[in-house]
């Protein structure tokens, strides 16, 4: 492996851990020595990294000790016992979990929009949700110009964003359907083939799911807009990959479409595909294996003068997390 540092991945084996290999050999990360690391049962499984096969570790309060950059894609409980011990090892921590995400000492960053908040860190580095990065990579263009006022924002999210277990699920149902069998839904509430579940984590006493709160407070954290209006619903929807949402962004000044497409096609990271005339505009099957997020049906809200109606899809295993992660340690690597 070349000079460079000497990586952790955490949850080596799961969907976000894969991809996330996949990534530092094709961005050339400066990779001196890999570890991959996962829980106990999948020690001694191998995974690939740049042609090589590489055992996997079970996970124990020893394993960072060398180690200077850790990708955390464990999970919350996994995040918050290991995490600080990475730390304490002399690592620094990039934690795609919701383990740290509003603690106020911890930056929650986006390079693209708020890079220079994760030069703040006290040894840990938290990534959104993937849908909070999908949403809020074209807001953060209409917060710029127009000031954002209230968001509406519907997703319709892959069936990866619930990991293997959600991926199996579709395929098993769907192969289910063909040979005229029951579908019998084990991993989700419901049957996901040729449905829409609008219930992703738990349900709250408001009515809201912790998946939508948890787009609220991002949204506002990583905008540093604490009074930003937002009106959250999530869907789990018969799709693989990439998340989708629906976005209702009102701004304080009038941000009109044809400039909003202008802020859009030089915002790095997004990519404007909005071509209605030939049945041009952001879809999964597009968006899955792209790094940059698609948005289009760019459109004025014919019931609101201040509102722009547009649709924005991203790979979430990409932008929605692993790639997310793999640019926080290249922005503090240099």
């Amino acid at each position: 492996m070349a000079s460079g540092q000497r990586i952790a991945v955490v949850g080596a084996t799961g969907a976000v851990g894969q991809t996330t290999l996949k990534l530092l050999h094709e961005r050339n990360f400066p990779v001196r020595d890999l570890r991959a690391f996962a829980s106990a049962r999948s020690a001694g499984k191998k995974v690939s990294f740049a042609g090589e096969s590489i055992a996997v570790e079970a996970l124990t309060a020893a394993s960072f000790k060398g180690i200077d950059i850790a990708l955390f894609s464990a999970g919350t409980e996994q995040s918050r016992e290991f995490a600080p011990l990475a730390v304490k090892a002399g690592a620094l921590v990039v934690d795609k979990s919701n383990a740290f995400r509003m603690d106020p000492d911890v930056p929650l960053v986006v390079p693209e929009i708020n890079g220079e908040a994760a030069r703040t860190h006290k040894g840990i580095v938290s990534c959104p949700n993937c849908t909070t990065i999908v949403t809020v990579m074209p807001l953060k263009p209409l917060h710029d110009a127009g000031r954002l006022k209230r968001v509406v924002a519907t997703s319709f999210q892959a069936v990866s964003g619930a990991g293997v277990n959600g991926v199996a699920e579709l395929r098993n149902q769907v192969l289910a359907w063909a040979k005229g069998e029951a579908i019998e839904p084990e991993f989700f509430q419901h049957q996901i083939a040729f449905n829409l579940i609008p219930h992703i984590d738990k349900f709250l006493e408001s009515g809201y799911t912790g998946e939508e709160i948890k787009l609220v407070n991002e949204v506002r954290k990583i905008l540093d807009a604490p009074d930003l209006l937002v009106a959250p619903t999530t869907v789990r929807v018969p799709v693989f990959t990439a998340h989708s949402i629906s976005i209702n962004a009102e701004t304080e000044t009038k941000v009109g479409a044809s400039r909003a497409r202008e802020l859009f096609d030089r915002f790095p990271g997004l990519r404007v595909v909005d071509d209605p005339a030939h049945n041009r505009y952001p879809m999964p099957i597009l968006a899955e294996g792209q790094d940059d997020c698609l948005v289009g049906r760019i459109r004025e809200d014919i019931s609101n003068p201040k509102a722009l109606n547009f649709w924005v899809s991203g790979d979430q295993l990409r932008k929605g997390a692993a790639l997310n992660g793999i640019q926080i340690a290249e922005l503090l690597s240099r």
